[in-house]
């Protein structure tokens, strides 16, 4: 299986230097978490967490909360953007290739209510003809790589899926990365994996393939049950972000892995974020950490009670032990928010 990650990926004008990527993640792909992420190594491409097209153009990256990065990962990072009209995409598309990304996302996946109201999100699924306005402009408008997350759409049929993945593609997408479940699903059901298949086999550009990637055997049974040029792990990557590593190399985490993960997490928040949404963004972390355990809940539970990042580091170091039980798949009653 590594030899197959390792391949270096053409994307557009670009080479990405491997087929396993973080997969775009709202509240969760932050700067301190993909600067923790690249201590680890085995990641060819890193998301930004999703940032609003209306604020973009503007935002400042020394204040923004999401909006932001470290100068070293532009070139393996690819901002993550959700917009409904090309009016609002454009200006956001110049500004983060202006700023040196390696490629711009536009969101079709989001289902959360705030950004369908917007019609933003995977509220474009519903619009064929509104999302295929956006593509066309926003490649209009950069000449970086431009990728497309997204979903399945509102009902269970592939068919409309396959028709917009052919529209991207004529309309000049690079990638796609696709996750098989519909808009509302928020992973109570098993995503389909057959239907990455069907997109790969109607477009030519690179499909990454994305959704209950757990195990090493989940990574090589997307790669040789749907031909996807490669694999985007999400949530689990949060829960165990070696595993780029492990499953592009021969890297072997320690004994003491989770603890020292969480502590450098801790860190890095403290250093990239205020008090307060330090805080806050590694109680959204302990979520997936958590439900690496058997006991996860009384665990989160310890971390919950935490009101600073000094305390967070008490937890850590009374409650995160070598010999803690691990589970084989993290705990899905935990991990599906």
């Amino acid at each position: 299986m590594a030899d197959r990650l390792n391949e270096p990926l053409a994307i557009g004008s670009k080479t990405v230097a491997n087929r396993l990527w973080l997969a775009p993640l709202a509240g969760l792909g932050h700067v301190a978490f993909r600067e923790v992420l690249e201590g680890y190594g085995g990641c060819g491409l890193m998301f930004t967490e999703m940032c609003g097209a209306k604020s973009v153009p503007t935002e400042s990256p020394l204040v923004s909360p999401v909006f932001r990065w470290r100068e070293a990962e532009l070139p393996r990072l690819v901002c993550q953007v959700a917009g409904a009209t090309p009016e609002q995409m454009v200006p956001a598309a110049r500004r983060v290739q202006d700023c040196g990304f390696f490629g711009f996302d536009i969101n079709m996946g989001c289902s959360v209510s705030g950004i369908v109201k917007k019609n933003a999100g995977a509220a474009l699924l519903k619009d064929p003809d509104a999302a295929l306005r956006v593509v066309e402009a926003v490649r209009g408008a950069i000449s970086i790589p431009l990728f497309i997350k997204f979903r399945t759409g509102w009902t269970p049929d592939i068919e409309p899926a396959v028709q917009l993945a052919k529209r991207f593609e004529n309309a000049g997408a690079d990638c796609l990365v696709f996750h098989p479940r519909m808009a509302p699903d928020k992973r109570t059901r098993p995503a389909i994996r057959s239907h990455i298949k069907t997109i790969v086999d109607a477009v030519t550009i690179p499909v990454l393939g994305n959704g209950d990637v757990i195990t090493p055997e989940d990574c090589l049974d997307m790669l040789e049950t749907t031909g996807c040029a490669g694999v985007s792990v999400g949530r689990m990557a949060i829960a165990q972000p070696w595993l780029f590593a492990e499953w592009t190399s021969d890297y072997t985490p320690p004994e003491t892995c989770f603890r020292d993960y969480a502590l450098r997490l801790a860190d890095a928040l403290d250093h990239h974020y205020d008090p307060v949404r330090a805080l806050k963004r590694y109680r959204l972390f302990t979520i997936y950490f958590a439900a690496n355990f058997l006991f996860g809940h009384s665990l989160q539970s310890h971390f919950l009670k935490a009101k600073s990042m000094d305390e967070i580091r008490i937890v850590i170091r009374e409650h995160v032990q070598p010999g803690l039980q691990l589970v084989k798949r993290p705990n899905m009653n935990m991990y599906n928010i």
